[in-house]
């Protein structure tokens, strides 16, 4: 689904990525852990094309990201969900039209939009919230709208960039635990981190980068110590 060979990422003379050589396939979830700077925003902005490698290729679905043209990148980006740490709500629209408005965006049709939205709700546990706005929720339920309103469009890949770095710990286990309910249902989880109690948590493939280069791929034998 995803491979990357022989990727390296310079802006100027450093070097964010090194040499990167690894495949994700198909409703894998792999967690991708290094300190902060190791290279893990780089790498899920190169899946993304919100950056293009400085030597190699980059692959998702059998294409070469590099060669699609900006027009079709839309595309591209509707089978890719992404959860960031800061929930990137819209705080003037309440918890429906939230999720609503990335169905919009997808091109659905109201019919659909008014009989999906609560049942995505339903998968992250906040259908009651429908009509709350952002600032009437707490961190863990920020988190959970933002897994939602991903989860809108159906996509085929779960990005999730630090996405329990704000949050307690019972609600870094509650994102988790959704994460892995997603997987579940056949959606593949990139998981970046550096929190090594989360890694510990999911017993799944790990990915560790240390300044720019893989210096581990393996399905989690033993606890992870960053």
């Amino acid at each position: 689904m995803i491979k990357f060979q022989n990727v390296t990422k310079q802006y100027n003379k450093i070097f964010a990525l090194r040499d990167i050589d690894l495949e994700i396939k198909r409703k894998e979830f792999v967690s991708v852990i290094g300190q902060s700077g190791a290279g893990k925003s780089t790498l899920l902005k190169l899946i993304t094309a919100q950056e293009t490698p400085s030597q190699g290729k980059v692959f998702v679905n059998s294409r070469d990201i590099s060669d699609i043209k900006k027009k079709h990148l839309s595309e591209l980006r509707k089978k890719i969900g992404m959860v960031f740490q800061d929930y990137k709500l819209l705080n003037t629209k309440n918890v429906f039209e939230n999720v609503s408005f990335a169905m919009e965006v997808a091109g659905q049709t109201s019919q659909q939009i008014k009989e999906e939205v609560p049942q995505i709700l339903g998968i992250v546990g906040l259908e009651h919230k429908l009509k709350s706005f952002p600032y009437e929720l707490s961190g863990g339920e920020k988190q959970r709208i933002a897994l939602a309103r991903a989860l809108a469009h159906k996509p085929e890949i779960l990005i999730a960039d630090e996405p329990t770095g704000n949050l307690d710990l019972l609600n870094t286990w509650d994102i988790i635990q959704l994460l892995m309910k997603i997987n579940e249902f056949g959606t593949t989880i990139i998981l970046a981190t550096h929190n090594k109690d989360v890694v510990n948590s999911i017993g799944r493939r790990v990915i560790t980068l240390d300044n720019g280069k893989v210096t581990r791929d393996q399905v989690k034998q033993g606890r992870y110590m960053l």
